[in-house]
């Protein structure tokens, strides 16, 4: 079983790693086009005053309208490219975790019992608390970027090649280093399925889901997406929703938790090449949804006594 396990999360890991490059190459690259074109300092009038709301410069704007129309995957992307500095990345991953691919997982969250505009106008409203709580308490002042973009793409105009040579350079460093993330998170997934060690693991953050205000009934969907993520785990979401055995107010409890927290694995190690601490990756996130889901609780209480 070991050797099965092994091989299979070999296998997917690998698969994981060539379907993210297909994604990762071209949108860095258009990214790095955009940035040397000079084409965000026209535009900068209206990206400004969003962008210093948020404590971030005006070229992450990029990076984050990428990661929210695409993937987490093309935010990582834009991110890699452009010349940012730890702290700023920081908040860059925290806004991404929580709101990215809004599309195709607002699509899913419509499908297994939220309504996807309301799913996704709710994780895009998270993200922007999350990141005006905690930019305080981060240095966005520092020069230069993180060690995987020690030699990014600067500021100043280039000549065409030399950008081109520039972003090879830090994609190559990049892909090394995400290969082997991908591989060793995906592997130990797939060898805890082998084991079938997820029920034991379902029992032991039970503890955590009654701090967060979740039942036991809704367990096995929250550590679905909390491992697997919405776009990765939502065909069994779907599937369970679809038997009706959960209530609308468990439903609604149950997706504004994890549109705050999935994929809590795999999306937040895809940001350490970056050096971002764990801490800001995990921490924040968990915090808000278990604020959202008790204030949530308390509203549906409050409908409840209103009826009667």
């Amino acid at each position: 079983m070991l050797k099965q396990g092994l091989v299979a999360g070999i296998a997917k890991g690998w698969r994981g790693f060539v379907w993210m490059m297909k994604i990762v190459v071209p949108v860095s690259f258009f990214t790095a086009l955009l940035a040397w074109s000079g084409w965000m300092e026209r535009v900068d009038f209206v990206i400004r005053p969003v962008m210093g709301f948020l404590s971030l410069p005006d070229i992450a704007a990029l990076p984050l309208l990428i990661g929210m129309l695409t993937s987490i995957y093309g935010g990582i992307a834009a991110m890699a490219v452009l010349p940012l500095n730890v702290g700023e990345m920081t908040l860059i991953a925290v806004f991404l975790l929580i709101a990215h691919n809004l599309i195709q997982e607002g699509i899913i969250q419509g499908k297994s019992g939220m309504g996807g505009a309301k799913a996704t106008l709710f994780r895009i409203a998270s993200a922007v608390i999350t990141i005006l709580v905690i930019a305080p308490f981060i240095d966005t002042t520092g020069q230069g970027g993180s060690t995987a973009m020690a030699t990014g793409i600067p500021p100043v105009r280039q000549a065409l090649t030399e950008m081109i040579i520039q972003w090879g350079q830090v994609m190559v460093e990049l892909a090394v280093k995400i290969f082997f993330i991908i591989l060793c998170v995906l592997t130990a997934l797939e060898l805890l399925k082998t084991f079938g060690l997820i029920d034991r693991i379902v029992r032991f953050f039970s503890p955590l889901l009654r701090i967060m205000g979740l039942g036991e009934r809704v367990a096995l969907l929250w550590i679905t997406a909390a491992i697997f993520g919405l776009a990765y785990g939502g065909a069994v979401i779907v599937e369970e929703v679809e038997k009706g055995e959960l209530t609308d107010d468990e439903l609604e409890s149950l997706h504004l938790s994890i549109g705050i927290n999935h994929s809590m694995i795999e999306d937040p190690a895809l940001f350490l090449p970056f050096g971002i601490s764990l801490f800001w990756l995990w921490i924040p996130r968990l915090v808000l949804a278990m604020i959202a889901v008790r204030l949530l609780a308390l509203w549906q209480r409050f409908r409840r006594l209103k009826k009667y």
